[in-house]
């Protein structure tokens, strides 16, 4: 099993992440709560976000023991490792464990390659048949406030309404083009993205697509719904 980096994407993702944390600072609570995260990767682009605010403390979750070696070894690096810290475990069992979110705000670059079943080139990345399976989950494990990255070919309609009926707005997003990767790029992988699109589960180009990192939130609080500008932002 190998550990999964984008250069790209990761750092849309930290980036986004740190915007979004930042921009809402008074309605997500992360200086008195911390935050957790559904997937580490490699951490580098997190443990920048931890650096980059000093008050930020992560509890991230890996089911990949490569993975989380190899995030604890950059969040050494980058000398975070009091307020980022990695178990090697499935998120959603730790939630449930606990008894309920222990705190307010998650934040996911999760798995989002959609294809007919795992038997994939890096079967950790498969999100599913539409590819949008672990955001769903994540959106129905109950968090006040979700920080996440939606593609644009993983049904990202049935994401947004889903999150809606669960009574989630978007309250902002950042959105990025990516070219297709390696994984992406794999012919079963591109055939099931193209059908998709053509079934009218998402959009993509001949050469690539859009990623979005998005707040969604339950908090009366938090002005404005995007959910709408969110879809558009996403078709190409």
């Amino acid at each position: 099993m190998t550990c999964f980096s984008s250069a790209d994407e990761s750092a849309h993702y930290g980036f986004s992440v740190c915007m979004l944390l930042e921009h809402y600072r008074s309605h997500l609570r992360w200086e008195d709560e911390g935050v957790v995260e559904l997937g580490t990767g490699d951490a580098t682009a997190i443990a920048d976000v931890v650096r980059s605010l000093p008050g930020l403390r992560v509890r991230s979750y890996d089911i990949s023991a490569p993975s989380v070696e190899a995030a604890r070894a950059n969040i050494a690096a980058r000398g975070v490792a009091d307020r980022y810290t990695v178990e090697l475990g499935d998120f959603f069992d730790q939630a449930d464990s606990a008894g309920g979110p222990p705190v307010s705000t998650v934040i996911s670059n999760p798995p989002y390659i959609p294809a007919p079943d795992r038997d994939i080139r890096m079967p950790e990345l498969w999100g599913g048949v539409r590819g949008n399976d672990l955001v769903l989950q994540l959106l129905k494990a109950g968090y006040p406030n979700v920080i996440t990255a939606v593609a644009s070919y993983s049904d990202p309609e049935t994401t947004v309404r889903t999150a809606g009926d669960l009574g989630y707005r978007v309250a902002n997003f950042l959105a990025m083009g990516l070219d297709f990767g390696t994984y992406s790029s794999e012919p079963k992988v591109r055939d099931h993205i193209r059908r998709l699109c053509a079934d009218g589960h998402g959009w993509a180009a001949d050469d690539g697509y859009m990623v979005a990192v998005a707040l969604f939130t339950t908090d009366p609080d938090v002005p404005g719904d995007r959910a709408d500008q969110l879809l558009k932002a996403l078709q190409l």
